[in-house]
């Protein structure tokens, strides 16, 4: 089967490798929108990862250029119209589980990093500054942590953290057995916000999630809150955590993820001007740290997420339904 694998970099080709023994790979480094969908003709499957835009459009020049599969490289869907997916006849598939442990250890290096300023320490010390002033940290030990969302990455930061011996929140539809025995206590938003001296956010962009951390949700949390989001960008309000970081009710603010990272994550922008003055902003706060969509990045993640997504195309390739197939 011909596979038009969209936003593909090195890694991808590495990692994806095996797939083509039974599948024709065309590698493409365009991400997907409806001026590039029609790279993909006379693809059976195309394979999409994070940042490309399968909406109505784009969706409809793939349809015209003969694909019929969606292999989705990443967990999240919220870049896929499912409807209209649907509606234009195609099957969808994800990778609904790679490796939680990537993420959530990233999750808690960002914490670890912001809490001992590991990121101003090195470049002092690079520059012969030895000095310690404004580098004073914090013990996580005993410190309440809370979890929003509590699926495998969730959980998998709570067996992290209950090391560290923190007192662990969560918040989630549903309740995770596997948190309870760790003794993770379930509360409501308000009452996580209000708690926790360090916020992590590992849950689903839905409509209801969009937004989750605004202006309203900052001011009910304590002053000089630690903030953490390897999940979605657009969890969290960037204008209203500028405004929190400005006032010190933000005291921390880690970042793998941004709610306008598609035109900038992935990519070498060094030799470029960053025209996002709000992402801008963000770098200017010495407390703030941003990572470039990287807490999945692991060889572990990459190799399971080639495997699944074989598996997802070899179903679709024999006429069987996949078990990673969104309906």
């Amino acid at each position: 089967m011909r596979v038009a694998v969209f936003s593909a970099k090195s890694y991808d080709r590495e990692f994806l490798a095996a797939l083509e023994q039974s599948h024709e790979m065309r590698y493409l480094e365009p991400r997907l929108d409806r001026m590039t969908a029609p790279l993909a003709d006379g693809c059976e499957a195309a394979c999409l990862f994070v940042n490309d835009t399968a909406d109505r459009d784009a969706l409809s020049g793939l349809a015209e250029s003969g694909v019929r599969f969606l292999a989705l490289r990443s967990a999240g869907f919220n870049n896929v119209d499912l409807d209209a997916a649907r509606e234009l006849g195609f099957r969808v598939a994800r990778v609904p589980g790679y490796s939680p442990y990537a993420v959530a250890e990233h999750a808690v290096a960002l914490m670890l990093a912001l809490d001992r300023r590991i990121h101003r320490a090195y470049a002092r010390v690079r520059e012969g500054n030895f000095s310690l002033e404004g580098l004073l940290g914090f013990d996580l030990r005993l410190r309440t942590v809370g979890i929003v969302g509590t699926g495998k990455i969730g959980h998998a930061v709570a067996t992290i953290l209950r090391g560290f011996g923190c007192r662990l929140l969560a918040y989630d539809v549903h309740q995770n057995p596997d948190c309870l025995s760790l003794g993770v206590e379930y509360v409501d938003l308000d009452r996580l916000f209000s708690e926790s001296d360090v916020i992590t956010l590992h849950c689903p962009l839905t409509p209801e999630t969009y937004h989750l951390v605004d202006e309203q949700a900052i001011s009910k949390m304590k002053p000089g809150v630690m903030i953490i989001n390897t999940s979605r960008g657009a969890l969290v309000d960037t204008p209203a955590a500028i405004e929190g970081l400005k006032t010190r009710m933000i005291g921390h603010l880690g970042l793998d993820v941004y709610e306008e990272e598609g035109d900038l994550f992935f990519e070498d922008q060094s030799d470029r001007v960053i025209t996002d003055d709000v992402f801008s902003r963000l770098l200017t706060f010495p407390n703030v740290i941003v990572t470039g969509h990287q807490a999945f990045f692991t060889r572990n993640a990459l190799s399971e997420i080639a495997r699944v997504t074989g598996e997802n195309l070899d179903a679709f390739a024999a006429g069987t339904p996949s078990l990673n197939e969104l309906t």
